[in-house]
């Protein structure tokens, strides 16, 4: 596969155009939740979105596609008044990242520094992130910190994890695949213990009572991401004895996911696909 096609293929994790403007996103509505403070959860296509909306003005946590960026700037408009000032990516994912080329043009776009690496190979100029940073970057708006920390080689090499410090609220992008067997991209430097060890590091600093914003899924709290965790492991250590015993990947599938694990799967990754994905990174 080219790169610029596997770009197209991530975004969504398949089936979505990347910087168009396709007929099947133009009546995706956009949805807003409050969550704690002045965060927000957005819902539209593609990966969930956090809003930070208040005197400073409006912050992003991933945005989308860029077909949606007049409903998402009407939804913020709803919410409170203000010019869009930030937008902070999770990592280079076309639903995560394909507003950038709306947003871009008078907000400032932060990300890890390997975001705007992997973007490069075709994302137009005005979509790349302006201020890069290696592990930590913390900004100050609307009356908090917030904390942007990288996690390294766990959905992506350019992973990062968002705390709203003050309102208890983390947005971990793609680490969190809230109810759903998850996309490790591989192809991207992911990794399966990489990922696990992210998951690990959320939960080793959630504070009582937080908020999760998953990449993926509903509003989530400690007691789903522990549960999440609970079948990564099981997952991959399972995967791991089959290779051991010299199964091949057709038996391995046929063995299936344990029956308790059947609601994890979804439209972009089913249980076989999870073996697969497994298959390929489990050492």
């Amino acid at each position: 596969m080219t790169r610029r096609g596997w770009w197209v293929a991530v975004a969504a994790l398949g089936t979505l155009p990347v910087w168009g403007q396709g007929d099947e996103l133009a009546e995706v509505p956009i949805r807003a939740f409050e969550v704690a403070g002045k965060v927000y959860m957005l819902q539209g296509a593609g990966g969930n979105i956090a809003a930070s909306v208040g005197p400073d003005g409006a912050l992003l946590v991933d945005d989308q596609f860029a077909v949606l960026a007049p409903k998402i700037l009407a939804k913020l408009a709803d919410i409170g008044p203000g010019k869009l000032r930030l937008v902070l990516n999770t990592h280079w994912h076309g639903d995560h990242v394909g507003g950038n080329a709306v947003f871009g043009k008078d907000a400032t776009i932060v990300a890890q520094e390997n975001v705007r690496k992997r973007m490069q190979a075709g994302a137009p100029p005005e979509a790349l992130p302006v201020l890069t940073f290696d592990h930590d970057v913390t900004l100050h708006f609307n009356g908090e910190e917030i904390e942007v920390v990288h996690l390294p080689a766990g959905h992506t090499d350019g992973d990062s994890v968002v705390w709203f410090t003050g309102s208890k609220v983390v947005h971990t992008g793609d680490l969190f695949f809230a109810g759903h067997f998850p996309f490790v991209d591989l192809q991207s430097g992911g990794t399966i213990d990489g990922f696990i060890a992210g998951v690990d590091a959320i939960l080793a600093k959630l504070p009582p009572g937080a908020k999760i914003i998953p990449g993926h899924g509903r509003l989530s709290e400690r007691k789903d991401l522990e549960a999440y965790r609970a079948m990564l492991v099981e997952s991959r250590d399972l995967v791991r004895a089959w290779k051991k015993r010299g199964l091949t990947l057709e038996q391995a599938k046929e063995q299936g996911m344990p029956e308790k694990y059947a609601s994890f799967a979804w439209e972009y990754m089913s249980g076989e696909s999870w073996i697969e994905t497994l298959w390929q990174g489990v050492k």
